[in-house]
């Protein structure tokens, strides 16, 4: 799995012009799966976004994670963190998982952030979304499971 998490003031996902998610401060995930991921490293990513200390302390150092600053998290499905560019210019997306693999553990990786008590937005797996966000900083992470080959901590 992997993720691009940013910090948002506010953010928002829309499908044929109908806001389907919406945030406030808080994260905005960019979530694709592999075809070798399960239930594990989905349960893995979403706890290392929740534990991400991005957000300024009191003294404005980036020290706090999303539960100690109350915000709220909007994941949005985009299967193009699997672009493969190493045979041109045409992206190849053959490394993402087929929907019927990515989309139960999309759902589960969203279902994990909200069963720790997050106020979580989603958008929906597999539609061509509109998606409009308002960055902090800008500070934007690039998270991926223990398995992903350009993994650099698996912490």
């Amino acid at each position: 799995m992997r993720a691009v998490a940013s910090r948002v003031s506010s953010a928002s996902v829309s499908v044929d012009g109908s806001v389907v998610g919406k945030i406030n401060d808080g994260l905005l995930v960019y979530l694709g799966v592999g075809p070798k991921d399960d239930r594990q490293s989905a349960e893995h990513l979403a706890q290392r976004v929740i534990s991400l200390r991005i957000f300024g302390d009191a003294s404005g150092r980036m020290n706090l994670a999303l539960p100690d600053v109350d915000g709220e998290l909007l994941v949005v499905s985009q299967f193009t963190l699997y672009a493969d560019t190493s045979h041109g210019h045409r992206p190849a997306f053959t490394g993402a998982a087929h929907p019927s693999l990515g989309e139960p553990l999309y759902e589960h990786f969203v279902e994990h952030c909200r069963h720790q008590g997050l106020r979580v937005a989603a958008g929906v797996f597999g539609a061509r979304m509109e998606v409009d966000s308002v960055a902090q900083g800008p500070v934007t992470i690039v998270l991926s499971s223990p398995a992903e080959p350009w993994n650099t901590s698996a912490g």
